[in-house]
C-alpha cells in the first residue's frame, strides 16, 4: 500500500512530504540526529553483524565438536552453522532488493537533497540495513542463549531488552534520515516493512532446517536407554499363561510361573525359562 501511495502519487505521499518537512525543520538536535543516522550506514550495521555470526557460529561449532550436555539435551548438532549464514544472506539480500525499487519507483528526496546525482529514494537504503542487521544480530542471540539451562529464568528479561534496543535504534535511525533530509517519511517505512519480510523469512528457514529440526536427523540419540528391562520369560509348555517376570537381581533374571503344582501349591521362583524348582 504504501509503495503504491509513493508510485501513484496518492495522498498519503502528500501528507509523507508535508510531515517530512516539518520534521527536517524541527528542533532535534542535528548532532544527534546525524548520529542516529549513521547507525544505518554498513560501515557500522556490517561489523555488528559479523561479530554476531562469529560469536553465533563459535558457540554453534563448540557445542556440536565436543558434544556438549547442551547439545545433548537441545539436539543442536547438526547445521550449526546455518542460522549466521542466513544472516548474512539477509543482509546481502538488502541492496539486492532496494536498489531495483529505488530505480524502478525513481522518487526524488527531499528539499535538501534537491540536486543529487539520483532520484531514487524509496525505500530508504539505509533504514533497511539497521533493521535487518540489528534485528537478525538480536535473533542469533536469542536462538544462541536458548539451551542455556541456568539462564532460562532471565530469558524474558534479555527478550524484552534486545527487542526493546533493537526498536530504538531502528526509529533513532529513522527519526534521524527524516530530521537529517534524507528521506522521507514514507522511505523509512516501506524500508521497514522490507526488514520485516525478510527476518520472516530468516526465522522461517531457521525454523525449517536449523539445528535440532528436521525428522530427528540433527537430534543426538540418546545418551542412556532405559535403566533395566523387564525379563522375557517364555510360556510354559504346561501353562498356556506363561510366567510373570520379576524385577532383575542382579545380572540373573528369574521368573514366577502362576500355575500351581500338584498339591495345589504355587510354584516358587526359578531360573529365566519358566521351570519351577519344587
Amino acid at each position: 500500500m504504501l509503495t503504491w501511495q509513493v508510485a501513484g502519487h496518492g495522498p498519503l505521499r502528500t501528507l509523507d512530504e508535508r510531515l517530512g518537512r516539518t520534521v527536517a525543520g524541527g528542533g532535534f538536535p542535528s548532532s544527534a540526529a546525524h548520529f542516529l543516522a549513521d547507525l544505518g550506514n554498513t560501515a557500522v550495521a556490517l561489523p555488528v553483524l559479523l561479530l554476531v555470526m562469529v560469536w553465533a557460529g563459535w558457540r554453534g561449532g563448540q557445542g556440536w565438536r565436543r558434544g556438549s550436555r547442551e547439545a545433548v539435551a537441545d539436539g543442536v548438532r547438526g547445521r550449526w552453522w546455518l542460522p549466521p549464514l542466513a544472516a548474512g544472506a539477509a543482509l546481502a539480500a538488502v541492496p539486492a532488493l532496494v536498489v531495483p525499487l529505488k530505480l524502478w519507483l525513481a522518487r526524488p528526496g527531499p528539499p535538501r537533497m534537491a540536486g543529487g546525482a539520483h532520484d531514487g529514494f524509496y525505500p530508504s537504503g539505509h533504514a533497511a540495513t539497521a533493521a535487518v542487521a540489528y534485528g537478525v544480530a538480536a535473533l542469533l542471540v536469542l536462538t544462541g542463549r536458548a539451551g542455556r539451562e541456568e539462564r532460562r529464568r532471565g530469558r524474558r528479561a534479555a527478550v524484552a531488552v534486545l527487542v526493546a534496543g533493537v526498536l530504538v535504534a531502528e526509529l533513532g535511525v529513522g527519526v534521524g534520515l527524516v530530521r537529517c533530509g534524507y528521506h522521507w517519511p514514507l522511505d523509512v517505512l516501506g524500508s521497514w516493512c522490507l526488514a520485516g519480510v525478510l527476518l520472516a523469512a530468516w526465522c522461517a528457514v531457521c525454523g525449517r532446517w536449523g539445528p535440532g529440526t528436521g525428522d530427528g536427523r540433527n537430534r543426538v540419540p540418546e545418551a542412556a536407554g532405559p535403566r533395566s528391562a523387564a525379563p522375557q520369560c517364555p510360556a510354559t509348555t504346561d501353562d498356556p499363561r506363561g510366567a510373570v517376570p520379576e524385577r532383575p537381581r542382579g545380572r540373573a533374571a528369574y521368573c514366577r510361573t502362576e500355575a500351581s503344582d500338584g498339591d495345589g501349591r504355587r510354584a516358587g521362583p526359578g531360573p529365566a525359562g519358566g521351570q519351577s524348582s519344587g
